[in-house]
């Protein structure tokens, strides 16, 4: 990923947030076939001496486990907010009108090598820490003991564990930090307009001191 130095982005707690944002992923891998992505929803876990791990599960027939040796290589790419940027926004634009259009967005590759988990105490608690993570908007939370625990049992037969070992962390978040201040709350006060508060709110967090 090309990575200017004003968008970059190191601190682990921004990449674990950004992560734990939008947890759907796109999990790259390669096969005899080439290059093959997944899009699977990640839990985000952390090693007693701090590293970073990628837990998931996926159906037992999808080829994704069996494509290659356990520890092969992967990548995981995952976006939080995004959104397109109008030069009509910027205040330069009418004084100068050298201003284009743009995209803005956070992103963040995890590097690492991928292991499949079948036992069933790591599905079971990968499920049931994925579902609380999931259910804590809902008025009434949905859990595991909702359900016949013969019913639970026969799915952990139909699933395999995925665990993601990281070992790189690239994050990008390009939010026009290399703009005027002015032209920052220009694009801020557009996408408000646009119904993108979410974008708008990371390029306050991220305009420069």
């Amino acid at each position: 990923m090309y990575i200017p130095e004003p968008y970059a982005e190191t601190r682990t707690e921004a990449l674990h947030r950004i992560i734990q944002a939008q947890p759907l992923g796109v999990l790259v891998t390669q096969g005899a076939d080439g290059l093959d992505a997944n899009h699977i929803p990640f839990l985000l876990d952390t090693t007693p001496e701090g590293g970073t791990v990628l837990l998931a599960h996926v159906a037992r027939a999808n080829p994704l486990w069996q494509t290659g040796p356990d520890g092969q290589a992967v990548m995981v790419v995952f976006r939080s907010v995004s959104g397109y940027i109008s030069p009509n926004w910027y205040p330069g634009k009418q004084e100068t009108h050298r201003r284009v259009p743009t995209w803005n967005y956070e992103a963040v590759h995890a590097h690492g090598r991928m292991y499949g988990r079948e036992d069933a105490r790591f599905l079971r608690g990968v499920l049931a820490r994925l579902t609380r993570h999931h259910e804590a908007t809902q008025p009434v939370p949905w859990k595991m003991g909702d359900a016949p625990t013969d019913y639970i049992d026969e799915l952990l037969q139909h699933i395999v564990g995925i665990e993601i070992q990281v070992s790189r962390l690239d994050g990008k978040r390009k939010l026009n930090q290399h703009h005027s201040r002015a032209d920052r709350q220009g694009a801020i006060d557009g996408l408000m307009a646009a119904g993108n508060p979410m974008l708008a709110q990371a390029m306050r967090d991220a305009a420069p001191e």
